[in-house]
């Protein structure tokens, strides 16, 4: 389980402006930047929307690979493809990929949604060769509002205006006929994601996320089929907190022990 990462000292950990933090309950052991983007609880949860038994996953955007690598621990049939643009990011997640055990079926590639056929090919990615493709797009538009000083941080919470249809254009492009998409976005732009996705993914489930189970959700998970003309369906909103700041029980069994969202109907 542990290349010799694991362990790294505090002292180690500041020297590389790095952080050592322990998701699923400690099972995984995630390196990211210690200033900047920071991936968290919406990364589990893009996880756990992910249904176990997909052998072939693309993370579009894996930053330091915290979300696929959840699903990858939760489902150990998953092979895993993490794409990720920025330099710094991919090195960091091929650590954790090593770190983790994960190796055997997850590869790290760098690269971006605006790839063309030759650098598809170049980086080994295949068109249409993934049973699902997961992905947590920037969430903010770019200039509206201030972005983050830190540049890495700049990048991974901000897009330009019309990027969210590049992402489903992209995301269309690697998924099988009849493959799958998860995203997770803020609530605010759920017309606009669901535009973007509409005329490539069918059988839209749409689940909100709360924060407690009297205020507005916050974030939203969007799952597809490519090609399917069935209708969407608003799911029943998952709540993350009960009294005071306490994770629900069902909130708990992701966060920690890597259980499914209930991405089905209920019947």
């Amino acid at each position: 389980m542990d290349s010799g990462l694991t362990g790294l000292s505090a002292a180690r950990l500041e020297e590389m402006a790095l952080t050592d933090d322990a998701f699923l309950d400690g099972e995984l052991h995630i390196l990211q930047p210690k200033s900047g983007y920071r991936a968290g609880l919406d990364a589990v949860m893009l996880a756990a929307a992910v249904p176990a038994g997909r052998a072939c996953v693309l993370d579009v955007g894996a930053g330091v690979g915290t979300a696929g690598l959840c699903l990858a621990w939760r489902d150990p049939k998953v092979q895993l493809t993490l794409l990720e643009k920025e330099p710094a990011l991919s090195r960091i997640a091929a650590e954790n990929v090593e770190r983790n055990g994960l190796a055997g079926r997850t590869r790290v590639l760098e690269g971006d949604i605006g790839m063309s056929l030759a650098e598809l090919e170049a980086a080994e990615l295949v068109a249409e060769s993934f049973d699902h493709v997961m992905a947590n797009p920037p969430f903010h538009a770019k200039g509206k509002g201030t972005l983050a000083p830190d540049q890495l941080k700049a990048v991974a919470h901000a897009m330009p205006e019309n990027e969210l249809e590049r992402w489903a254009r992209f995301m269309a492009r690697m998924a099988k006929p009849g493959g799958n998409v998860t995203l997770i976005h803020k609530i605010e732009e759920l017309t606009r994601l669901l535009a973007a996705l509409d005329s490539r993914f069918g059988a839209l489930k749409i689940l909100p996320l709360h924060p407690r189970q009297v205020a507005c959700a916050q974030r939203v998970i969007v799952q597809g089929t490519k090609g399917s003309r069935a209708a969407p369906v608003l799911l029943p909103g998952f709540v993350l907190h009960g009294a005071g700041d306490a994770f629900t029980a069902e909130a708990q069994a992701i966060l920690r022990h890597g259980a499914a969202l209930p991405m089905t109907p209920p019947v």
